[in-house]
């Protein structure tokens, strides 16, 4: 009798833990992008004022590339992105001539709305889950996509490691280029940092093409709590094209409460 109660007691508590997947972890990436850099169509508003080129306080050092982080986890068939710096908006301020001077500054102003990235890996299709406001004021938004893998992969006969995990490379059409694929099966999961390139099977460590690169810096398999990768029911459902509205109305409203106009954004 002792026994079975202790059995029942057991079964109580493991049923009362988070559902957590076997098949889960997490993915670091390292993301470079080349950045097409108009000087013609360039503005920065520096102490309220705007600068354009030509301009004595117009900055020289204007980087072509960008780098930021993103992390990826994954549980059976969901993961969920979280992108450094997402949605930041930064401003130009100027030095104090009387500290010296130099060039101009860059500072984050803050998140004008929080945003949050679902893939569904079997379904094919990620969700965006958008949040204007705050506290209770806040409004939830949900939009769906679906995506679909280009085709035309070469899988090559040539492996490497990349964190820790050995990987097969491949070459794939896409963007009116060859990109250069080098993915690994020995995950559980199927999954693409470019959604368009995804292999039939495997995670996707590093992604080279001629204006960007994804590389995996770290990969662990820890266990995740499934509801973390699970979107909101409650949000508003809209179309891509109605969020990508609604998510510029509330990047303008910032920058105009912010009072730096339409020179801040990344």
């Amino acid at each position: 009798m002792k026994k079975y109660v202790i059995v029942c007691l057991l079964m109580f508590f493991m049923a009362a833990l988070p559902a957590r997947s076997q098949s889960s972890g997490q993915v670091t990436y390292e993301v470079t992008r080349k950045l097409e850099i108009h000087p013609g169509g360039l503005k920065f508003i520096i102490n309220g004022e705007v600068v354009k080129p030509g301009d004595a306080n117009f900055p020289t050092d204007i980087p072509d590339t960008r780098t930021y982080g993103q992390k990826v986890l994954f549980a059976g068939n969901f993961a969920k992105e979280n992108r450094d710096e997402q949605n930041m908006v930064r401003r130009t301020l100027a030095h104090d001539p009387l500290l010296g001077g130099g060039a101009p500054q860059t500072k984050n102003m803050g998140r004008p709305f929080e945003e949050q990235t679902y893939v569904d890996l079997a379904a094919r299709k990620v969700v965006t889950m958008l949040t204007i406001g705050k506290e209770k004021e806040a409004k939830m938004y949900r939009s769906e996509k679906p995506f679909q893998p280009v085709t035309g992969w070469q899988i090559t006969d040539q492996t490497k490691k990349i964190a820790g995990y050995l990987c097969k490379k491949a070459t794939v059409p896409f963007n009116k280029e060859i990109y250069t694929v080098w993915y690994t099966t020995e995950l559980p999961v199927t999954y693409s940092p470019v959604y368009d390139l995804t292999p039939e099977a495997g995670v996707v460590l590093l992604i080279e093409g001629s204006k960007e690169q994804y590389r995996a810096t770290k990969v662990n398999t820890d266990a995740v709590d499934m509801k973390e990768l699970q979107p909101s029911a409650d949000a508003q459902k809209v179309s891509p094209e109605q969020l990508k509205d609604l998510r510029e109305k509330a990047m303008a409203d910032f920058q105009q409460e912010m009072g730096i106009g339409g020179g801040g954004g990344n």
